[in-house]
């Protein structure tokens, strides 16, 4: 089944964690065993699994994606002004497909599957899929 989701980001950066979003899907569907696939249909936006234990990871990775893909570069051609945005969500990737087991996702003791906001505040989309 694949299921649209809808989220409101607040910031014009920001990592919001949907690990429980994707797990309340797995066993809505009644899930044992497989995967599911996690989408962002956005350019501006990705899907990432990082650390969830300290809040400062996020901080920093904001941060770092600052530092290496700075807002305002002279040579940037794009109309909107928002190439940074575009090479972020490049980086971090449109999806995460992650391992059902037992009904659970498999993720690391410290994991979280994670929605990227680059380019907010905005009402976004994301997907779900089981395999």
């Amino acid at each position: 089944m694949l299921k649209k989701y809808t989220i409101e980001t607040h910031q014009r950066d920001q990592m919001i964690e949907i690990t429980h979003i994707v797990q309340a899907f797995v066993e809505e569907q009644q899930m044992k065993d497989g995967q599911v696939l996690v989408y962002c249909p956005h350019t501006t936006a990705g899907i990432t699994i990082n650390e969830n234990a300290d809040p400062d990871v996020k901080t920093d990775m904001i941060r770092r994606f600052d530092e290496m893909f700075p807002w305002k570069v002279v040579k940037d051609l794009h109309a909107e002004g928002n190439t940074a945005a575009h090479m972020k969500a490049s980086t971090v990737g449109a999806s995460q497909s992650v391992i059902v087991s037992g009904g659970n996702l498999l993720l690391g003791t410290w994991q979280g599957i994670y929605f990227c906001e680059f380019d907010g505040p905005r009402q976004r989309n994301f997907y779900l899929k089981g395999c």
